[in-house]
């Protein structure tokens, strides 16, 4: 949309500055913003121009100037002038807005990613590095993050009106969104999906810091465990680590730089190793046999939250060898074959 810079900037802060319009905090706002305008002029316009012409036939052709009814022949030209502008129009909002969409939800390789899990009634944040926020999210500024969302109950939707984004919150499912903060400070986070009796309480608000004041937030909000970590750990607990070996003779297949790559499986097909396959294969892994396996592993349906997932797929995705999985097996069998020290002799 061609306009002055100085009037647009003029435009945005003075509906800013009367409420009746959010802020622009996004790389992707002024791209969303534009389309919107442009949507709300050709309305302007063809509101205005239907309004003056109905007006003026009514005037003109007014029972008392023609109190006999006279036959208007049609225009080929002026039919087709007004098919083919509003097709037009059309067809340049339909461009524009398809263009405007894969720019919003396909993020940039270099993003970071953020886990966000939608529950009745709050927005649970969980970084990568193990920090976990509730109806929160710190972001850096000029930092593409995308936001990997799920729910744990029912239909939820993540929205920041200042950022310009909007996405569904689904259970079973993963949903990305992503944007790039360019003004530090505090916008807020709504879920605009009815999702039950409290659904007005289920807000947040997203904190934008310059790169220096997040990485100091990141360090004070640690929790010394990131959360591939916590996915080892739970791992290992499950005795998934007694299947997954890497060695020939295992009875579960390699997982070690599995993630991104294609598998075969049983039934022929092949699929992408993704954030959404691994989570799917662990809640119904019947379905996701590896070829060269049998079908031997148990479901874990009900057993594992979403935040245990989440923490199992980032475990997984950075599995580049066998060694962490060997050593965890080695110590849990060492556990295990350890004699119990009766109650009152020390060992």
């Amino acid at each position: 949309m061609h306009i002055s810079p100085v009037l647009w900037q003029f435009l945005v802060k003075w509906l800013n500055a009367s409420a009746l319009f959010p802020r622009e905090a996004s790389t992707i706002a002024p791209y969303a913003d534009a389309l919107y305008f442009f949507l709300l002029l050709i309305t302007v316009v063809g509101l205005t121009l239907v309004g003056t012409l109905i007006f003026g036939f009514a005037i003109r052709y007014r029972k008392e100037k023609h109190p006999v009814a006279i036959q208007v022949e049609g225009s080929t030209l002026l039919e087709a002038t007004w098919t083919i502008i509003p097709l037009a129009l059309f067809l340049i909002c339909f461009v524009w807005g398809a263009l405007l969409y894969f720019r919003i939800y396909n993020p940039p390789t270099n993003s970071m990613n953020i886990y966000v899990v939608g529950k009745q009634w709050m927005w649970k944040a969980e970084h990568e590095g193990g920090q976990h926020e509730i109806n929160a999210l710190h972001v850096p500024v000029g930092k593409p993050v995308q936001l990997t969302m799920i729910s744990q109950d029912v239909f939820h939707s993540f929205s920041v009106p200042d950022f310009r984004i909007k996405r569904e919150v689904i259970p079973g499912r993963y949903s990305t969104v992503w944007f790039q903060a360019t003004t530090p400070g505090s916008y807020h986070i709504f879920c605009t999906q009815y999702c039950g009796t409290n659904h007005s309480q289920m807000i947040g608000e997203v904190t934008a810091m310059t790169p220096d004041d997040y990485q100091k937030w990141l360090q004070a909000s640690t929790s010394g465990m990131s959360l591939a970590q916590n996915g080892e750990r739970l791992f290992a607990s499950m005795g998934c680590n007694a299947c997954h070996t890497g060695a020939a003779a295992a009875r579960g297949p390699n997982l070690a730089g599995v993630y991104g790559s294609k598998l075969q499986l049983t039934n022929g097909s092949e699929v992408l190793v993704n954030d959404a396959y691994l989570r799917d294969a662990i809640l119904n892994p019947s379905e996701h046999v590896t070829a060269g396996y049998a079908p031997i592993m148990p479901t874990y349906q009900g057993q594992v939250s979403e935040d245990g997932l989440i923490d199992l797929v980032e475990y997984i995705k950075g599995l580049q060898s066998n060694y962490r999985i060997q050593q965890t097996l080695v110590t849990t069998e060492s556990d295990q074959a350890a004699p119990t020290t009766p109650a009152g002799v020390k060992p």
